[in-house]
């Protein structure tokens, strides 16, 4: 029988951790975990990891953090995103893969134009306005922010990359831009209020309130959205938000009324995920 190493017993015992903590991918988790602690490549972990006790007791200390169900990203301090890493950690809302389709839909747009103007609102950490400045570097990007702490991430994150970056709400952000801008991308608030109890615990308790939390129907932060495009966008120039998987229907009934071209996109699992709009040509 062949002799497990430390580094295996440690993953299958931090699996079974994590998951009677009603995590939802506990082996993918603790291997992150251990190649975060140790340094080596997840795929290399069984035959190359040799953690010393003192990593031993670092990687114990963070499986316990993750059962308790604190954000990965939290405790490994960045989140992959298309192809940069976002840094991330108290105080901002952790970039999902969901989203990065969404930031591929603006990327591909952006790319058609020579010059482009991308405004991103509800920036968050920036994850959005990061991909674009380093998936089109022709591109002029803007993004705002109103969570002051949130801010703060995306200032680490955009630093360096010309990204103009703004504190402030998104409702009366970029008045100096009105009618310039070819791409609006948001990833808005969207949950309703009386969603808590659905809401799992790493965005409930961990994700910022503000970045959560919309109305009794998850679509206020929308509509804001709407008009704010509205006023940005240049004609023919587009607008590209995302919703929760039950608003399929009710998001793109936002920009029903006077944009052209309306579409809703599904994610890589099938559902609804975010809605796209065209402002008319005069």
């Amino acid at each position: 029988m062949a002799v497990r190493s430390q580094a295996e017993r440690l993953l299958e015992q931090a699996t079974l951790d994590l998951e009677a903590g009603g995590v939802s991918s506990p082996r993918h988790d603790a291997e992150v975990l251990m190649s975060h602690v140790t340094g080596v490549p997840r795929m290399m972990l069984i035959g190359s990891a040799r953690p010393s006790g003192v990593q031993v007791q670092q990687f114990l200390d963070l499986v316990g953090a993750r059962a308790s169900r604190v954000p990965l990203q939290h405790l490994t301090g960045s989140a992959g995103f298309r192809y940069v890493d976002v840094e991330v950690g108290p105080g901002v809302f952790v970039p999902r893969p969901e989203t990065e389709l969404l930031a591929g839909w603006a990327i591909d747009h952006a790319r058609t134009l020579e010059s482009p103007v991308v405004v991103e609102l509800c920036a968050g950490a920036g994850a959005i306005s990061l991909s674009v400045v380093h998936e089109v570097p022709a591109a002029q990007v803007h993004a705002v922010e109103l969570d002051e702490p949130a801010y703060e991430w995306a200032q680490r994150n955009l630093a360096g990359t010309g990204v103009d970056l703004r504190l402030g709400d998104m409702a009366d952000a970029f008045a100096d831009l009105d009618g310039q801008v070819d791409v609006v991308v948001a990833n808005p608030p969207y949950i309703p209020l009386d969603a808590w109890e659905s809401v799992a615990p790493e965005a409930r308790d961990h994700d910022p309130a503000l970045a959560l939390w919309s109305g009794d129907d998850g679509l206020d932060a929308m509509r804001v959205v709407d008009r704010v495009a509205w006023r940005l966008l240049r004609p023919g120039g587009v607008v590209g938000a995302e919703h929760a998987d039950a608003q399929g229907e009710s998001a793109p009934a936002v920009f029903a009324d006077r944009w052209s071209d309306v579409r809703d996109h599904l994610d890589l699992a099938d559902r609804p995920r975010f809605v796209t709009a065209t402002k008319p040509r005069r």
